[in-house]
């Protein structure tokens, strides 16, 4: 008998259940809502023609997962522009180029000079023309840097036109279709599923006796039967003191997502 038991109550752990000869001893069932632990209303950040919108409604969706973009050939075209921009590679060859150059003359002209050979001028020339040769390789780097950085900002204006789910979840609602013109508009509405939340109101006299990290048990209404354990996430400090109640918020795991949000249930504390 102890150990059929003990391999019941593994199964209980493992399947996040409890046997119903188990709740007699959990105390009198107080009604709960299972809701979604997140609803979120994706609008579109810019204005613009809507391109595609990969998803509908009752869509599962990852987080990252594109949802819709704009249309955007003029970003696109300007990232390949700042890319060719990047890329190129002319201005600088050219002033290392004039830099060796006017390296060469001036160890070449200085030594002339101090032999004698050539004026004091052509001297100044020489080490005039290998500092304008330095100061043109810093502007083709100083452009080549600019480049960059207007690749990056193409690259971001890009980003903003194509919209990605910020939760893993399913689509309640689109609200946008293909080929319409949006002014920043919702787009999608999206629900996360997992976890779940369960919303309780309990009375005064548990006051204290229910506390972040408890387990508690779930029975969501019919047709489904099955009994679940959560956990107690936020305890309300605040009392209605009309009603002699307060309110509880449980987690409630749904990685398969076979439980849908807005069922009632029951919840069952224990002692």
């Amino acid at each position: 008998m102890i150990a059929r038991w003990v391999s019941l109550s593994v199964l209980v752990c493992l399947c996040g259940l409890t046997p119903p000869s188990a709740l007699g001893a959990q105390g009198n069932a107080l009604d709960c809502l299972i809701e979604p632990s997140q609803v979120v209303t994706i609008s579109l950040p810019l204005e613009g023609l809507v391109e595609t919108v990969t998803v509908d409604r009752g869509d599962r969706v990852r987080q990252g997962q594109v949802l819709a973009t704009l249309e955007s050939s003029v970003e696109r075209a300007n990232i390949t522009a700042a890319r060719v921009r990047v890329a190129m590679e002319a201005a600088l060859k050219g002033s290392q180029i004039r830099i060796d150059f006017g390296e060469r003359r001036f160890v070449r002209t200085d030594m002339a000079y101090k032999e004698g050979g050539v004026p004091l001028k052509e001297l100044d020339e020489a080490e005039t023309s290998k500092v304008l040769a330095e100061i043109s390789l810093l502007e083709a780097q100083e452009n080549r840097q600019l480049a960059e950085a207007e690749l990056q900002r193409a690259e971001a204006a890009l980003a903003l036109r194509t919209v990605r789910s910020p939760i893993g979840g399913v689509v309640l609602q689109r609200l946008i279709s293909p080929g319409e013109f949006s002014k920043q508009a919702p787009l999608l509405k999206l629900a996360q599923l997992d976890p779940l939340y369960v919303e309780v109101i309990v009375p005064v006299t548990l006051l204290g006796k229910v506390v972040p990290g408890m387990l508690v048990l779930v029975t969501p209404e019919p047709p489904l039967s099955a009994i679940y354990t959560a956990q107690v996430k936020v305890v309300d400090p605040v009392i209605d003191a009309a009603s002699g109640t307060f309110g509880i918020r449980l987690e409630l795991k749904n990685p398969d997502y076979s439980l849908p949000a807005g069922l009632k249930c029951k919840v069952r504390f224990p002692g």
